[in-house]
């Protein structure tokens, strides 16, 4: 639910597969993915990319999603988070990966289940700072909503062995971890 990263994360994908001249992006239709969406559009313009939209509803659309990608042959996918596709990113993944798709998504975690790269919010330095608070004393109700202050770009090399990818050093090089 990052929309303000939409643009970053579609550089770094196309910088990471630079032959890739159309993207893909599968999202859950609601407002705040839409959002993101429309964000992921302004940077593709940008960038000079093709966008591929691809809202899904069930895990039954999956499949029709993929035959999309194929058809317009899209050299690269995006996962707009959300609960809906957090909920099934295991299977989304393992379909990506038998495409050869490469993927990039916004929660860290997701890269250590499969996805090719995330870049994100680091929660666990959000979270850090909360419960830091809270054992200090403050009421959980009046801390005020921050914004991350940290980000982290995740590799998975082992997805990207598998689906034939060759990750450029110098997007390496900005890794703040590599999974291997």
């Amino acid at each position: 639910m990052s929309p303000d990263l939409s643009g970053k994360r579609l550089e770094i994908l196309k910088e990471s597969v630079p032959q890739a001249t159309r993207f893909a992006v599968i999202w859950h239709r609601n407002p705040n993915d839409e959002k993101e969406v429309k964000a992921t559009e302004v940077a593709a313009l940008a960038m000079r990319v093709q966008l591929q939209s691809l809202p899904v509803q069930s895990p039954d659309e999956f499949q029709n999603a993929y035959a999309a990608i194929r058809k317009e042959h899209a050299g690269a996918l995006i996962f707009i988070q959300g609960p809906f596709l957090g909920v099934h990113r295991k299977q989304l993944f393992e379909v990506a990966a038998k495409n050869r798709l490469p993927s990039i998504w916004d929660a860290p975690g997701w890269t250590e289940e499969g996805c090719l790269m995330s870049y994100g919010p680091d929660r666990r330095d959000m979270f850090r700072r909360y419960v830091d608070k809270i054992l200090k004393g403050a009421k959980p109700a009046d801390l005020p909503i921050e914004q991350p202050k940290k980000f982290e770009l995740v590799i998975n090399l082992k997805t990207a062995k598998e689906i034939g990818v060759t990750i450029p050093p110098n997007v390496l090089a900005r890794a703040d971890r590599v999974i291997k």
